[in-house]
């Protein structure tokens, strides 16, 4: 054999990739890389109101590096030729123990917003939830999905408006209300105030600046209709968030400070399909959930984005789970980035895992496609993990899969 052929038989080229969005989503093996990718795509305000947390971020942080604090311990000769991901939630048969959280103002990590997220979680079979501060209405994203929907509400001081907003979900096929209950008032989010952020962004020189940085980003911005709160614009624009007002000040507005126990009550009355609490913190609260007889509770601290210092969302499964397990679907929303994620919360009592800036990061960096990239990561890995820890089944997940590391450790 002359040195051509022993250089050919060896030496195979990748064909060249011609679009730049699948470049990028080839190189994403991650999603921290995902995340770096929407940073230098992204207005850096745009991504700081994505990324950051309430005042030191401390909540934020330890979010993600709890998980980091668990280690499996994996058994082997266990037969995991056929590993099954599959489960319920709230009753709807569903690939893998996972929901997509509602998140506001998506449409400012890439114009098709809620649509790009609604359609990918459709396609996954999997619960996508659906913001009342979303950038698409209830019926645009009920055009765009047949797969399981929940809408999650705020409860306003206009409680006529709540309940208009329940009764359109319902008409359009929606399968669970997410009842958010741990923003009576707004948190500090000081990356915003450190740069005068407003939503929808409000042109001035540092904003100009952002833009000529970000080409791509700022056309399609230019290019597509206003920013709003489109399912509350249908019923009241005079307060659709259209104008630059800062988000904090817009939602102190409206928020209802007095939100007590008879407003779930209150909710109840007026929707007659699954309640599902996001924000719970303490077994306390969890235990009181139960008793007001809501389907599940989503424990969160809100990404990090509120109380600052409130304890990682993975350290109050195995608690709340003490406390209320069997009783009621206990979510854990917050941290969630690799799909060894969602099998230890799963290990500690959790019936599954919510996630809303791992999907974030990936429309920011690569579109709809990114986020079904991202699914289809939390997916493989979760099967992976499930595999080489000798787990192939749910049912298989107990306690035993996993320890906390001493700190010192």
């Amino acid at each position: 054999m002359g040195v051509v052929e022993t250089v050919r038989s060896v030496v195979q080229f990748k064909p060249l990739e011609l679009d730049p969005v699948q470049r990028r989503i080839g190189k994403a093996a991650s999603v921290d890389d995902l995340r770096r990718m929407a940073r230098r795509r992204l207005p850096r305000g745009v991504f700081d109101y994505i990324d950051g947390g309430a005042e030191d971020e401390r909540s934020l942080e330890r979010n993600v590096s709890a998980f980091g604090r668990l280690e499996l311990n994996p058994r082997v000769l266990r037969d995991v030729s056929a590993v099954d991901t599959s489960t319920t939630i709230l009753g709807r048969p569903v690939p893998m123990p996972l929901a997509l959280s509602p998140t506001g103002f998506t449409r400012i990590a890439d114009p098709e917003g809620e649509l790009a997220v609604a359609r990918a979680a459709n396609r996954a079979g999997l619960p996508y939830g659906l913001s009342t501060m979303g950038t698409r209405s209830i019926e645009e994203v009920a055009a765009v999905s047949s797969g399981p929907k929940w809408f999650q509400v705020y409860t306003w001081k206009d409680r006529g408006l709540v309940k208009d907003l329940v009764d359109r979900a319902a008409a359009a096929g929606y399968e669970a209300i997410i009842l958010t209950v741990d923003t009576a008032v707004l948190g500090r989010r000081e990356r915003d105030v450190r740069r005068g952020y407003t939503l929808p962004p409000k042109i001035g020189p540092g904003t100009i600046v952002d833009g000529i940085l970000h080409p791509a980003w700022t056309l399609d911005f230019l290019r597509n209709p206003p920013i709003t709160f489109a399912s509350v614009a249908s019923n009241n624009p005079a307060d659709d968030g259209s104008s630059a007002v800062t988000l904090s000040e817009y939602m102190n507005s409206q928020f209802d400070a007095a939100l007590s126990w008879r407003d779930v009550e209150w909710l109840q009355s007026v929707w007659s399909g699954p309640l599902v609490l996001k924000g719970i913190q303490s077994p306390a609260d969890a235990k009181l959930a139960v008793a007001a007889g809501v389907q599940a509770i989503a424990l969160s601290n809100h990404g990090g984005r509120q109380l600052d210092g409130a304890p990682p969302v993975v350290e109050l499964i195995e608690p709340v789970a003490q406390e209320v397990g069997g009783q009621i679907e206990i979510y854990c929303d917050g941290g969630v980035r690799r799909g060894s994620d969602i099998v230890k919360a799963l290990a500690l009592g959790a019936d599954a895992c919510m996630i809303g800036r791992a999907y974030l990061y990936a429309l920011g960096a690569a579109g709809e496609r990114g986020v079904d990239h991202v699914l289809g990561f939390l997916a493989q890995g979760m099967a992976r993990t499930m595999a080489l820890a000798g787990v192939p089944r749910l049912a298989d997940i107990n306690r035993e899969l996993v320890r906390w590391r001493p700190p010192s450790a």
